[in-house]
């Protein structure tokens, strides 16, 4: 017998697995990421950011059927934490958990560590969330009219506070003052915490500070809440109204969260990222969270963090640029 009709059958064999392990996935990718993930939080312990995320992650670990360590790595606006995402290895174990900073950093910021645009792979995004116009429950401005008359009679002797030059809670106020043609004064404090402080202790006016940490001075009856900053009401917020609402046309603006892992992450892994979120964020334990934040879960697939976040850039550069704002 001819050796080409012995080899015939082993050739053909052969033939067959090749083209079964070309449409079956490798165990590998299929189960990828296979180790602990790493979240980057790029801000210090303690704040609504940490809290959101370490909630988050124990639905992810559940999830994935991997652990899922949360590392705090704060600085520069957020830029340190997201530089060390951007180069990390692209396999979908190292994370970062992205804020309005992510967004506001490329107008804000003139010489970043890496290309916001094309240094990352969305996951997804978690939600948005208000922040809250407060002030003093014994401020003579029971409501947004009031307090926009008082600015026009009085230009910039009104102060509003925030965490920070380029945070929400400025960058909202610079909304406010341009939309509303009023002349308020910012006065940008290290952290939420003295600057709430310094509102509860009348040394400024008011406050768009995130939902998360006018709750319980709302709750106490310390802070008034006049108005929610985002397009629709918050139901953190059920009964206070939006700026737009209030007579602001076309005002809107919201903090959100989002997940990112560093540029060429596998589209496999990206995806099972995405499907391990969409788990997560139904856990009881995060429900919870989220509702105590005033975050509106909506977590879509990654194209929509992209596109979402690119319109986000776009809108705020324009308002950084109008006002003239710096990075501290």
């Amino acid at each position: 017998m001819p050796i080409h009709a012995l080899l015939r059958p082993a050739v053909c064999r052969l033939a067959a697995i090749a083209i079964l392990a070309a449409l079956v996935p490798p165990l590998a990718a299929a189960a990828s990421p296979d180790k602990p993930v790493r979240i980057v939080v790029p801000f210090a312990p303690g704040g609504g950011t940490d809290a959101i995320t370490r909630t988050l992650a124990v639905g992810l670990s559940e999830a994935l059927g991997q652990p899922v360590i949360v590392e705090n790595k704060p600085g520069a606006g957020t830029i340190i934490g997201t530089d060390f995402v951007a180069k990390s290895a692209p396999d979908g174990h190292t994370l970062v958990m992205a804020t309005f900073a992510h967004a506001v950093n490329p107008g804000l910021q003139p010489r970043l560590p890496y290309d916001t645009d094309r240094a990352f792979a969305p996951v997804a995004l978690i939600g948005v969330s208000p922040n809250v116009l407060v002030v003093r429950t014994d401020s003579p401005h029971a409501n947004v009219a009031q307090l926009v008359a008082a600015a026009k009679a009085r230009p910039d002797k009104l102060t509003f506070a925030s965490q920070g030059n380029g945070t929400s809670a400025h960058l909202a106020g610079e909304l406010f003052r341009n939309l509303a043609g009023i002349d308020i004064v910012h006065v940008p404090y290290r952290g939420a915490g003295p600057a709430l402080t310094d509102l509860l202790g009348g040394q400024v006016d008011m406050m768009f500070a995130t939902a998360a940490a006018a709750r319980p001075f709302v709750a106490e009856g310390k802070l008034r809440a006049l108005a929610v900053t985002t397009a629709h009401r918050s139901p953190a917020y059920a009964d206070v109204p939006t700026l737009a609402e209030t007579g602001i046309a076309g005002y809107a603006a919201e903090s959100w969260y989002g997940l990112y892992a560093a540029a060429k992450t596998p589209k496999h892994v990206v995806d099972r990222l995405n499907a391990a979120v969409r788990r997560a964020v139904q856990a009881e334990p995060f429900v919870r969270q989220a509702q105590s934040e005033g975050l509106q879960v909506s977590v879509g697939n990654p194209d929509e963090l992209d596109r979402y976040v690119r319109a986000e850039e776009v809108r705020w550069r324009k308002v950084v640029e109008d006002n003239r704002i710096v990075a501290d």
